[in-house]
């Protein structure tokens, strides 16, 4: 981890590099190409770009029709009204229809901060990973990033790439490549299995550091693509450490940690803990604030890690 960058900051960036290499792009956006970066592929061509306004639903239709046109378009927006106002066209419109849409909102999480627990969206991949047809990316870092809107512009179908606000760690050398339906194991352990997506990766491989000074070895799981979930390296990992915490930038219903229970429920119990928000909404804060006061920083990540290993069956 050398330096710090939002994940926002590889969106328009990577859709401006696509469109040089010869893809057919565009974007649509809700009145925040600023905040979410696609400005950066309406100031390389205009005609790549429609701004709908403070319409997010329209934004989804209007992002349709144009991919029934033949092109790959990506939406914009904050991920509290990208996802939330916005639910019923992407899983009518969208997801019914298998459209090439890509949903990729920013600012998700508590960490956007100051906005508050408004704009601090945590039910979104609760949401679109219960969509039949969609896939749903989380990347913990700028390459990463980069590397899921490559991932959706070539990949047919719909996707949800799961965006922030805050500048975070990077934990990925340039030019890493990351697939589709894989999970990545960042630092291996045979003590306890830490599986975490987005922001909190970062926090987990900390949180590693800091139990490896108490004799405890963490493995790290950055779980970049959530859904399809690779359940072999999640599998492989918990027969090897006997027991798991999931650590995510999201409500602890519906998201990152329901997939792992059921995931290890049907194939493999061990005990599990859960690093999340708990069914509340955020408030307002700094995002390193934030983090520590829902648990969500590397000191809550190994308070979890040392309850799972006590449950474990000796």
């Amino acid at each position: 981890m050398t330096q710090t960058i939002a994940t926002r900051e590889g969106y328009g960036e990577t859709l401006v590099e696509l469109v040089k290499e010869g893809y057919d792009i565009m974007a649509v956006e809700a009145d925040l190409s600023g905040s979410t970066t696609t400005k950066k592929l309406q100031d390389l061509d205009p005609d790549r770009f429609v701004n709908v306004g403070i319409a997010e639903q329209n934004m989804i239709g209007v992002a349709a029709g144009l991919s029934l046109a033949g092109k790959t378009v990506f939406t914009g927006s904050f991920a509290a009204f990208g996802t939330g106002r916005c639910y019923d066209q992407i899983r009518n419109t969208v997801c019914y229809a298998d459209l090439d849409v890509k949903v990729a909102p920013t600012h998700a999480g508590i960490s956007v901060g100051p906005d508050g627990g408004s704009h601090q969206m945590l039910e979104d991949v609760s949401l679109m990973r219960g969509l039949p047809g969609m896939n749903v990316l989380v990347p913990a870092d700028y390459w990463a990033a980069k590397q899921a809107v490559r991932i959706a512009a070539t990949t047919p179908g719909p996707f949800y790439i799961r965006l922030g606000r805050a500048k975070v760690p990077t934990v990925y050398e340039e030019g890493t490549v990351l697939e589709l339906g894989k999970s990545y194991v960042l630092r291996e352990g045979t003590d306890v299995t830490l599986v975490a997506g987005g922001i909190e990766v970062a926090q987990a491989l900390i949180a590693a550091d800091k139990l490896a000074k108490e004799g405890i070895s963490a493995e790290v799981i950055d779980v970049f693509s959530v859904k399809p979930f690779d359940k072999p390296t999640l599998l492989a990992s918990v027969e090897k450490t006997g027991c798991v915490v999931t650590c995510e930038e999201h409500s602890t219903v519906g998201g990152l940690g329901s997939a792992v229970a059921d995931i290890i429920g049907e194939n493999h119990p061990v005990p599990l803990e859960r690093v999340g928000v708990r069914d509340m909404f955020g408030t307002s804060g700094e995002p390193d604030e934030l983090l520590a006061e829902y648990g969500l920083d590397a000191a809550g990540i190994a308070s979890k890690a040392r309850a799972a290993i006590a449950r474990k069956v000796r």
